[in-house]
């Protein structure tokens, strides 16, 4: 898995030491440029569309909010009972998230930093994992996938960056003009591809396509696992 670790190494160095105090800017109430509002605005509808595809009802159920940022995925989980494990490669931005945490629901929520695939983490009910995958190339989403199929009974459902024009112009742009501070590269996938790659990679249930949430700079795409 060294591409997976390599790239897993970026992604906490860039949240780290570069992009906390944006994201917490991003995920706040606080006014943001015209830009930054539409990917906020993008975040809120994907995060409402990943998680009307679990029960409303989830006590009693463990679910793992993998790559969990600044934690409004987990609140909201949290709020319909379950008890969930969130899980974030930034030790600063999880610092953010159990500081936004409304005090009633401290004990129904275990803050973890370090790698998802992590099996010391246990096993789950179900796991959500939007937006943690997009960096990653689709052999190593394949990986991933089947390191955490063996860890869930029920439901994965995640997030990529969908193949599209608009984003592969974006991605070559930002081959042309590398900047230092500049997040790791989203990596856009083809269903279909990405479909055979997980296939190949040992994962057993069949990748399903949710819906996809476009929003001015953001665009992403909701994928489940199912038995």
């Amino acid at each position: 898995m060294m591409a997976y670790d390599q790239t897993l190494a970026r992604v906490e160095t860039y949240f780290d030491n570069t992009a906390t105090e944006a994201w917490e800017r991003l995920t706040a109430d606080t006014p943001v440029s015209k830009v930054r509002k539409t990917v906020r605005a993008g975040r809120d509808q994907m995060r409402s569309l990943i998680i009307d595809q679990l029960p409303m009802d989830l006590k009693g159920q463990r679910v793992l909010d993998a790559g969990c940022g600044t934690g409004q995925m987990t609140v909201e989980l949290a709020k319909r009972g379950a008890s969930v494990l969130a899980c974030d490669i930034s030790p600063s931005i999880l610092d953010i998230a159990k500081r936004r945490t409304p005090p009633e629901l401290l004990n129904q929520i275990t803050f973890i930093s370090g790698d998802m695939l992590n099996k010391d983490l246990g096993f789950f009910d179900h796991v959500v994992a939007m937006d943690s995958l997009i960096y990653y190339i689709a052999a190593d989403i394949g990986t991933a996938l089947r390191a955490l199929e063996r860890r869930v009974s029920d439901k994965i459902i995640f997030t990529v960056a969908p193949r599209t024009k608009f984003l592969l112009c974006m991605w070559y742009i930002g081959k042309i003009f590398p900047r230092s501070d500049r997040s790791p590269e989203m990596i856009p996938h083809n269903f279909n591809s990405l479909s055979r790659q997980i296939t190949a990679a040992g994962v057993s249930r069949r990748l399903q396509f949710v819906d996809t949430v476009v929003s001015g700079f953001y665009i992403s795409q909701a994928l489940e696992l199912r038995l």
